[in-house]
């Protein structure tokens, strides 16, 4: 595999450089883990995007350990993100959070640390139940949401930065509005929002908004609904395309001999958007790499604008009963 030079985002908040093109973990299992994160390297990947409920932050960090040791890659050369999970959004247990995932990971800090979610559940400890989960009682499959304010966690979140556990802090999977009251508080504002984003749900208002606050964007599912159907999350009754199906995304990847996955990142960070696709596959890691090499007309910019539904794959409402998030 050849190895690709991947742009960078400039963060706000330290000047830190975040690679435009990241590699996620989610999905990857366990027993492949340690190897696909020592490829990904090997192929150019510098940024890893991890998480506690992903079920293999150990298998990452051996990967990156292995690719460290051989001498690869330098750590400072590699930028690490890993987030909080629900069960730990009150302050006396955030950095407990990313304690356990540094342990985890091997690292000594992270480059960024994300809350994974604003919905705030009900805290497990490590020693009744490692790797979380969003259920409270397993065998009642019991969830139980945790009344948590955002500025506590946030707060939190800020001593990690003053103690040096983190470079950067950042949130995930939250609205404008719930935006907009963290930075009223904010002493240390987020550097990275980290969302669902994908043309059939391009969030352009959000995006934006963000953006104006200097607020830099990352986006996950860049795929759309290609992670999903596997756990009953689309909905195919009326006539659904799946989006590397769309006729649009196909048209311009062979106008440019690309893959449909290509023209998909392209659109991304050709708007300053990072991605992080997720792949096992040793050609398909090297493919997505490969986005610097042809650039999307205005018009083909718009036609895949056009193609937005406001379709969203994760919404805490699909497993938290009673938690409808993006509500109107």
């Amino acid at each position: 595999m050849s190895l690709e030079k991947i742009e960078a985002i400039k963060l706000s908040a330290t000047n830190d450089k975040m690679p435009q093109i990241g590699f996620g973990t989610w999905k990857i299992p366990k027993e492949v883990c340690k190897e696909v994160v020592f490829q990904a390297i090997k192929a150019g990947y510098r940024l890893f995007d991890c998480a506690p409920s992903y079920e293999n932050e150990v298998e990452v960090g051996q990967g990156i350990k292995k690719a460290i040791d051989q001498g690869i890659v330098t750590r400072s050369e590699l930028f690490i993100t890993t987030k909080l999970f629900s069960t730990h959004h009150r302050k006396e247990h955030v950095k407990l959070g990313i304690e356990r995932s540094l342990r985890d990971l091997g690292l000594e800090y992270l480059d960024l640390y994300l809350i994974h979610s604003p919905v705030a559940l009900k805290h497990v400890s490590f020693e009744e139940r490692y790797p979380p989960t969003l259920y409270y009682d397993l065998v009642e499959q019991k969830i139980i949401v945790d009344q948590v304010p955002l500025h506590e966690t946030w707060a939190a979140m800020e001593q990690l930065v003053h103690s040096g556990l983190t470079r950067n802090i950042g949130i995930s999977n939250i609205n404008a509005s719930l935006l907009m009251d963290l930075l009223s508080y904010a002493k240390i504002k987020p550097s990275v929002l980290q969302i669902e984003l994908h043309p059939y749900l391009t969030r352009k208002k959000l995006v934006s908004f963000a953006k104006s606050k200097g607020i830099a964007i990352t986006a996950y599912s860049s795929f759309g609904d290609t992670s999903y159907h596997s756990m009953g999350m689309v909905d195919k009754s009326s006539g659904f395309v799946p989006l590397l199906e769309n006729k649009t995304i196909l048209d311009i990847a062979n106008n440019y001999s690309v893959t449909a996955a290509q023209v998909l990142l392209r659109w991304a960070v050709q708007q300053n958007i990072a991605v992080i696709p997720k792949s096992t596959n040793a050609e398909r890691i090297s493919l997505n790499m490969q986005v610097y090499n042809f650039v999307l007309s205005n018009e083909e910019m718009k036609s895949i604008d056009d193609l937005n539904k406001d379709v969203r794959f994760v919404d805490p409402d699909f497993y938290i009963e009673c938690c409808p998030f993006y509500a109107n």
